[in-house]
């Protein structure tokens, strides 16, 4: 808790300098994280410079901003959360008292959530749900409509623009839904092995069983370990799904007990479309 109040101290000095406009001279919008910044990107096309704040990589769980974020954050026009990242429980409400104009949009507001089944180790914030809810493409098509409103708002005079954009965007995510819903509806067998739990709505949303890796938000004692191995095998699971910020080694274990392959997927990526449409089609794979 100390080292934390520290670096917002020490934020908040860096951004007492900062200018009161971006480089680009676009007004800023920042994000929890990458994949909202497609939503933006898509939709106002080049309107707003977009400040992502859980840098690649990172894990959004317990990331911790750097003073340049920050500095973006100062002169952002709005803040786009998650609204269960465990980030944001220790970091938002600074954010906004750092930049008490920003107009605040919690895309998990019109999400309906699945409670969590992530119990955060010591160093982590508590998540009251899952958080995940971007990677489905049925949540995806809330998101676009939520991020369209915001975009009107702080700028009404390009509403018939971004109306537009949203419907070529909407175009693209039903696609991904069909091909979600094609691949998924021709499988009898639907369970899939991650380290992480980061594909619940995924699962929830099209009929799917994700069975996780990690323990409580941990990694797996090793009776859990022996109970994972069994149920690979009786569950025919040949693929054990990782996200890149997370270390494959138990994942490998139990590949190895199982004959399995290792797959390292970026549900974090910037460009969901790519991001999405590659998971969907790996987890299809590893079900046949």
């Amino acid at each position: 808790m100390i080292r934390k109040i520290l670096i917002f101290c020490a934020l908040i000095i860096q951004i007492s300098c900062s200018q009161n406009h971006s480089e680009s001279g676009k007004p800023v919008i920042t994000v929890s994280i990458a994949p909202y910044k497609y939503f933006i990107d898509q939709i106002a096309g080049n309107d707003f410079e977009v400040n992502v704040m859980v840098a690649p990589g990172s894990n959004p769980h317990i990331y911790e901003p750097y003073p340049v974020q920050v500095a973006k954050l100062r002169k952002s026009v709005a803040y786009i959360s998650n609204g269960y990242l465990g980030f944001e429980t220790t970091w938002l409400d600074r954010f906004y008292e750092m930049n008490e104009k920003m107009v605040r949009l919690s895309l998990a507001d019109k999400i309906e959530p699945i409670a969590s089944s992530h119990h955060h180790s010591d160093n982590e914030d508590v998540e009251g749900a899952d958080p995940h809810y971007w990677v489905s493409p049925k949540a995806a098509l809330i998101i676009a409509e939520s991020v369209e409103k915001l975009l009107v708002s702080l700028n009404p005079d390009r509403k018939n623009f971004y109306s537009a954009n949203l419907s070529v965007l909407n175009d693209k995510i039903n696609r991904t839904d069909s091909l979600a819903t094609e691949l998924f509806s021709k499988l009898k067998n639907k369970a899939f092995m991650i380290y992480h739990p980061n594909l619940a709505y995924l699962a929830r949303d099209y009929g799917l069983r994700e069975i996780p890796v990690e323990f409580e938000g941990k990694e797996p004692p090793p009776s859990r370990m022996k109970e994972l191995i069994d149920l690979a095998k009786k569950e025919n699971i040949n693929t054990i799904f990782v996200q890149k910020e997370y270390d494959a080694k138990n994942a490998r274990a139990i590949a190895s007990e199982i004959n399995a392959q290792v797959e390292i997927i970026d549900p974090l990526a910037e460009d969901w479309q790519q991001a999405v449409n590659e998971i969907i089609t790996s987890v299809y794979k590893s079900m046949q």
